[in-house]
């Protein structure tokens, strides 16, 4: 079974642009009445840069976290398939056990 892929530079990435939105967005509130026409554009234009690069990476972090989860249920599927009686037996020892600690409560 493989591992679902986590893609953890697109993660890192993204919470960068975050970030960065972030301080662009407080810088341009801070400085925003001093800048004069062409640099207000000018920040105007790299914050929008970056939140378009932000929502890029969001998208392709959420596609490839559903992509991995279809392949998870997909050999989760698989493999109840192939080994029912061992899958009915996962399930009763996890539900038994989940019963067991709720009841201690």
């Amino acid at each position: 079974m493989q591992p679902i892929p986590t893609k953890t530079g697109a993660r890192d990435q993204l919470m960068n642009d975050l970030k960065t939105v972030i301080q662009d967005a407080e810088a341009w509130l801070r400085h925003g009445g001093n800048l004069t026409g062409d640099e207000f554009h000018a920040a105007k234009a790299k914050f929008e840069q970056t939140l378009i690069s932000a929502k890029a990476d969001l998208i392709h972090l959420q596609e490839t976290v559903v992509e991995g989860t279809r392949e998870a249920a997909k050999a989760t599927d698989e493999y109840v398939h192939e080994n029912p009686w061992k899958s009915v037996c996962i399930g009763a020892g996890v539900g038994l056990l989940l019963g067991v600690l709720i009841s201690r409560r």
